[in-house]
């Protein structure tokens, strides 16, 4: 059986410092020869595996950012597979997922820079991440809890829900060193799982209909 290629390794190279220094510094403040010289390769190196500095900053974002975002977006197709569910099993299965999202806190760091410059300066990436995953994520969310939702909910109301959701847990998540300082409590697993309640109750509150009947 024929084995898949192997990953370059002077191009996973390039990869993991692109993603380090753009997270740091952001696409302008960063050099091509300073990329390659953190990757320790030769200087035509983001040429010849890219194209570009700017096709090596979308790679980033397609091989390294979005895989990390889709398994939100998994965790919500596994739970749409196994039936009918109700709205809490929504709210705490996508507030787990990215509370579980990252292998390291290291990982967790970098991936919020990169969305956050991208937010504060939107480009090419920002639309590849509401195409690719932002998107697809709302209108998963929006088949789990339209069901359980009044008759007559607009779509604006729908969406609004969600974002009141998806903001709370993006807050408890970026703003982790104010939390910290304000609650005195470290992210450890019990406060973790700690928070995943709290957002499930307090989301499953504001719905309409019966949503805080659902545990």
């Amino acid at each position: 059986m024929t084995q898949p290629p192997q990953p370059d390794p002077t191009r996973e190279r390039l990869l993991d410092e692109a993603e380090r220094l753009f997270a740091d510094k952001g696409f302008a403040g960063v050099s091509v020869r300073e990329i390659t010289a953190a990757a320790e390769a030769h200087l035509s190196a983001v040429n010849y595996h890219f194209g570009s500095k700017r096709n090596l900053y979308l790679a980033v974002f397609r091989e390294r950012w979005l895989p990390r975002a889709r398994r939100i977006l998994e965790r919500l197709d596994q739970l749409e597979a196994q039936g009918p569910v109700g709205p809490a099993d929504v709210v705490r299965t996508i507030t787990e997922a990215f509370f579980a999202g990252f292998a390291d806190d290291a990982e967790r760091q970098r991936h919020h820079q990169l969305i956050h410059r991208e937010m504060c300066q939107p480009g090419e990436a920002l639309e590849l991440i509401v195409e690719e995953v932002t998107r697809p994520i709302f209108l998963r969310f929006r088949r789990l809890l339209l069901p359980h939702l009044p008759p007559g909910v607009s779509d604006q109301e729908v969406t609004l829900y969600i974002f009141s959701v998806i903001c709370q847990v993006l807050f408890f998540n970026f703003g982790r060193p104010m939390v910290t300082a304000l609650t005195g409590r470290t992210y450890d697993e019990q406060f973790r799982r700690l928070l995943v309640e709290h957002i499930t109750r307090f989301s499953l509150r504001a719905l309409p209909r019966g949503g805080e009947e659902d545990s």
